[in-house]
């Protein structure tokens, strides 16, 4: 281990995670700025805990612009209550705070993006500190992890909860267990395009039970998708056996990401015409989007194409879009 893993991290909780009880509380990340030269960021903390059992550890606001999960989990924090509980819940209704006050993506003090910026370094970035705190304080903690996202300002998604196909086939069948349980209405097997850096990666490493979500998108939330955000917080918990009673478990529907070929990506930038919707079929090599140049009038549409047979299960939300951008992901349903 070098001599940088050594150091302590400088965020310190001003909650006792070992304490019993309900504390609301804040990691203070020392933040020295031309408006405060001793200031700091504040990220907001809820530990819960009563007796024996599981620890699981709620995130929202891993991207600042997507809204379910700190809906949720601001709720989650203010409603839960000690004897309800039988283990601990710690929630972080917004891992990456200053994004989150700001309403964009990345920090925008370091322009860190949470997701990639794991294990985290203490003497980084503010978003290293904040992710190296998560990896070596908090995901030890925790036997389960549910971290909440959705699509942003560029992209939208069909409201599904996922977990990943493992190595670990037990582990793997503990994260679909949960995400059985969440009852989204759709339920997914997940493929990333870069695991690299991220807090998904982080915590499965660890042996953690991980699941995620994608609730929608668009930069907002809507009165249904913060309801499947409240809905599926509590099944998870239910399930967990760390609160009491039977999970609220709904139809949903299972998709699968096999392979590369789910991805679109634009080779060109240029206005983008959908040409199915969301949840709607293709069939393979379907074109499923036109982008038309916008520098001048005349010149045919770029054709956008199915790479496989399925739903569409994502695509990019603004009307305009930029070289390499992601355009659409279809999705197979697992019957």
């Amino acid at each position: 281990m070098n001599e940088i893993a050594l150091r302590p991290s400088p965020i310190s909780a001003t909650v006792d995670f070992a304490a019993e009880g309900v504390q609301h509380g804040f990691l203070r990340l020392p933040y020295s700025r031309d408006d405060s030269a001793w200031g700091s960021v504040m990220i907001p903390i809820t530990v819960v805990s009563n007796g024996k059992g599981p620890t699981a550890l709620l995130t929202g606001g891993n991207h600042g612009d997507e809204y379910e999960g700190p809906i949720a989990l601001f709720d989650l924090a203010r409603t839960l209550k000690a004897q309800e509980v039988s283990g601990r819940v710690i929630i972080v209704p917004a891992m990456n705070y200053p994004a989150f006050l700001a309403g964009t993506r990345t920090s925008p003090i370091d322009r860190g993006n949470m997701n990639r910026s794991f294990p985290g370094r203490p003497d980084g970035t503010v978003t290293e500190k904040i992710a190296d705190y998560f990896q070596r304080v908090l995901l030890p903690m925790a036997d389960i992890v549910l971290d909440f996202h959705s699509g942003g300002k560029t992209l939208d998604f069909l409201p599904f909860c996922a977990a990943h196909i493992l190595q670990n086939k037990q582990q793997e069948a503990q994260a679909f267990e949960l995400v059985t349980a969440f009852a989204a209405p759709y339920s997914m097997k997940m493929l990333e395009i870069d695991a690299v850096g991220m807090y998904d990666t982080a915590a499965e490493e660890m042996g953690k039970v991980f699941i995620t979500t994608e609730l929608g998108g668009g930069g907002t939330a809507t009165a249904k998708s913060a309801a499947i955000a409240k809905r599926g917080t509590m099944n998870v918990l239910r399930r967990a056996g760390i609160v009491a009673g039977a999970a609220d478990i709904g139809p949903t529907t299972w998709l699968d990401m096999p392979d590369g070929r789910c991805f679109s990506f634009a080779e060109e930038g240029g206005l983008i015409e959908p040409l199915i919707d969301l949840g709607e079929a293709a069939s393979e090599d379907a074109v499923i989007a036109l982008i038309h140049p916008t520098g001048r009038t005349g010149e045919a549409p770029r054709e956008i194409r199915a790479g496989m047979a399925g739903i569409l299960c994502a695509r990019h939300f603004p009307g305009l879009v930029k070289p390499g951008d992601c355009v659409a992901v279809v999705a197979i349903v697992d019957e």
